[in-house]
């Protein structure tokens, strides 16, 4: 897969078309990989190159930058997600205001058609785009049956008995619910991050934390809570506790997102992080002293590693 960013994108000159889906594809859930799956097949099917046609930054904090949701894949983590997509080509479009006020049919000629070579277009059955996401996709069919382009809609996927929407993967995040946005996603919630140095308490308490600062401030963040986890770094790959949210027992402590290794103690200063959310195991809470908390990261640990013991 390739991938081309700023408003200058445009496929290769010698490209003879190309089978396209457009959005936001926040999070790159299973219900985004349907639609991948088949356009990739499409284009297979006509000798087209398949392309997504996505956005930088979300489409919302341009239009009405209070109702813009915090990302569930930064920009980067969307391009790593890709790479397994079989995708030909990735477009990262600049969302500027000027994009935002183009038609459904002048983003169909202009940017898909005169750009991007649009042969066949494939979108989910709920999608939207151009001004206020007015080109619903029985919009768009009219307008690309006009200038001879094909267009295929893919159903809902389930979880459960609902349709799976990056909202609803929100919604389950900001419950605390990491299951079931894994079951959205495909794969466990994840974010990546740097480990900065703390306070020092962890080691002091006997056990030892990496403090960890997040890549990409528009990142969504779970509810708080204490989390069984998999971390990954360069040197180590383990399981893990992680701490996210305030330190109330520790009056003016700020919040944190405090990772402790169950098999690992060397020092991680500098390294980069990513952290798999697997189950939360209880809310944070106030302790009358450090023994008390002390005592309560020894029930954490053991409920971890039960956790980590299942089958």
């Amino acid at each position: 897969m390739s991938g081309h960013a700023g408003d200058s994108a445009r496929l290769p000159p010698r490209a003879e078309g190309a089978a396209i889906t457009v959005g936001t594809f926040d999070g790159v859930h299973r219900g985004h990989f349907a639609v991948l799956r088949r356009l990739c097949e499409s284009a297979a099917e006509h000798g087209l190159l398949s392309v997504l046609v996505t956005f930088d930054p979300h489409p919302l904090k341009i239009t009405q930058p209070e109702a813009a949701p915090h990302l569930l894949t930064t920009p980067n983590e969307k391009k790593e997600i890709l790479t397994v997509s079989g995708l030909d080509y990735a477009v990262f479009l600049a969302f500027t205001r000027s994009l935002s006020l183009y038609l459904p049919e002048e983003f169909v000629k202009d940017v898909l058609i005169a750009r991007f070579k649009l042969r066949r277009l494939v979108i989910g059955y709920d999608h939207g785009f151009g001004r206020g996401r007015s080109g619903d996709a029985e919009t768009v069919r009219e307008i690309c049956t006009k200038y001879g382009v094909d267009v295929e809609v893919v159903g809902p996927q389930l979880a459960g008995e609902e349709p799976i929407s990056s909202s609803r993967i929100r919604t389950a995040l900001a419950a605390g619910d990491v299951e079931a946005a894994r079951e959205g996603l495909g794969r466990p919630y994840s974010l990546a991050g740097v480990v900065v140095h703390g306070e020092g308490r962890g080691r002091d308490l006997g056990f030892a934390t990496a403090n960890l600062t997040v890549d990409g401030g528009d990142k969504l963040l779970p509810k708080e809570g204490i989390y069984a986890v998999h971390a990954s770094t360069r040197a180590h790959q383990g399981q893990g506790l992680l701490h996210l949210g305030p330190r109330p027992t520790f009056r003016g402590s700020p919040p944190s997102i405090e990772l402790h290794l169950l098999d690992f103690d060397g020092d991680l200063y500098g390294e980069p992080v990513r952290v798999e959310f697997l189950t939360r195991l209880r809310d944070v809470r106030p302790f009358a002293s450090a023994g008390e908390l002390v005592e309560q990261m020894r029930r954490d640990r053991d409920a971890a590693v039960e956790f980590f013991g299942k089958p």
